[in-house]
């Protein structure tokens, strides 16, 4: 796939994110006015619950969704904290949910824990809003224990099994990538795969595509099961439509 092709189809299943401590109303309305680019629409913002109305504003009519996080990023086991973010989340009007998986309760092997923090997090945003699970791989770390916390949400209900937040050491990988896409494939599951967090150009998204498209096939490559989370690719992206190579 050429480079010109290659940015067009990544950039419709791009998670435009913004998830910084500096986030004012004025970036994330910019924010989503890129989103909504000549060049195509990105799949869904990303940004922090209190910014949800303000991007459901700016995006109105666009088809774009709002995708927002919870227990973020620090993933702990904390059911009660879980549900009051999930609820706090919808009544917003998020209709994506990005939740950390609980990794420091898995690596202690508290794996009922586990799949009751996955089941109650998809019985609390219903069939209607996807819930992507994010395993924090870079903490995972072993291409196993990765592999089975991705069985662990598709059994339990995620939609989406994603790589990291971005905010520790090591983000998304290929390895880890490819121990997700393998677990999604092996499982004959529904779950779409998401990578997540140090991703910042095409030639760095495209990894995660071509090894997406190699395992699950290149007609998989769609919104609805294939995103990439970054907050700068956008700008990469373009720059390559642009130039036209």
């Amino acid at each position: 796939m050429d480079d010109v092709t290659a940015a067009y189809n990544l950039l419709r299943c791009l998670d435009l994110t913004s998830l910084n401590a500096n986030d004012s109303e004025y970036k994330i309305a910019s924010l989503c006015e890129k989103a909504n680019s000549t060049y195509g629409k990105t799949a869904a913002v990303c940004v922090y619950p209190k910014f949800v109305p303000l991007a459901k504003e700016e995006l109105n009519g666009s088809g774009i969704n709002i995708a927002t996080v919870v227990n973020f990023p620090e993933g702990e086991n904390n059911i009660t904290l879980l549900q009051k973010e999930i609820e706090a989340a919808l009544k917003y009007g998020a209709n994506e949910i990005d939740a950390v998986f609980p990794y420091k309760e898995y690596l202690n092997k508290n794996f009922a824990a586990c799949q009751d923090y996955v089941k109650t997090a998809k019985s609390l945003c219903g069939k209607k809003i996807p819930l992507k699970l994010i395993l924090e791989t870079g903490e995972i770390k072993k291409a196993l224990l990765i592999k089975d916390a991705a069985k662990i949400g598709i059994e339990n209900g995620a939609d989406f099994i994603k790589t990291s937040t971005g905010k520790t050491q090591v983000s998304a990988t290929p390895e880890a990538a490819n121990a997700i896409l393998e677990t999604i494939k092996s499982a004959k599951s529904k779950a779409g795969f998401k990578a997540s967090g140090g991703i910042k150009t095409l030639e760095e998204a495209k990894k995660y595509m071509v090894l997406a498209s190699s395992i699950m096939g290149g007609k998989w490559i769609t919104p609805q099961n294939f995103r990439i989370g970054a907050s700068s690719l956008l700008d990469d992206l373009i720059n390559v439509i642009k130039r036209g190579y």
